[in-house]
């Protein structure tokens, strides 16, 4: 098991990166090249709420993106940092990433990222608010 850490700080333009990155290493874990525009875009979308919720709640704590290739899984955990208590805009069900910013419903940036990753999970601890994201992949790396 192989995991990939990368913390950024709370700038939509670091959104970009934690995609290129999670692209590239979803791709060396042997995730299929048709699943590699839905990692990206779930990546995009929940790394887009966390530096949203970052920016109104703690701009100088870093979104965390954990990437780990499991025994046949390619599983990404995006991750904020924020005090106890402190929650994403509205809480995790809510929408502050692209979705929201393009005027639709609250919730469709959770519903966008359930309809692109084979598993999701969302916690919400002390430590902050995660979504977990997983994709089939052959484990291998190339």
């Amino acid at each position: 098991m192989a995991t990939v850490e990368l913390s950024f700080t709370a700038l939509p333009a670091h959104v970009r990166t934690a995609r290129l990155v999670a692209t590239a290493v979803a791709r060396r874990s042997g995730v299929d090249e048709s699943l590699l525009d839905e990692v990206r875009l779930a990546v995009g979308e929940a790394c887009s709420r966390a530096v949203a919720g970052h920016q109104q709640y703690c701009p100088a704590e870093p979104v965390r993106l954990a990437l780990t290739d499991l025994a046949g899984r390619f599983e990404v955990e995006v991750t904020d940092t924020c005090a106890p208590g402190a929650k994403w805009p509205g809480g995790a069900g809510s929408d502050s990433g692209p979705a929201a910013a393009a005027g639709l419903p609250a919730g469709l940036g959770i519903a966008v990222i359930e309809g692109l990753a084979d598993e999701v999970q969302i916690s919400e601890t002390s430590g902050g608010t995660s979504i977990r994201m997983s994709w089939p992949s052959t484990g291998a790396s190339r």
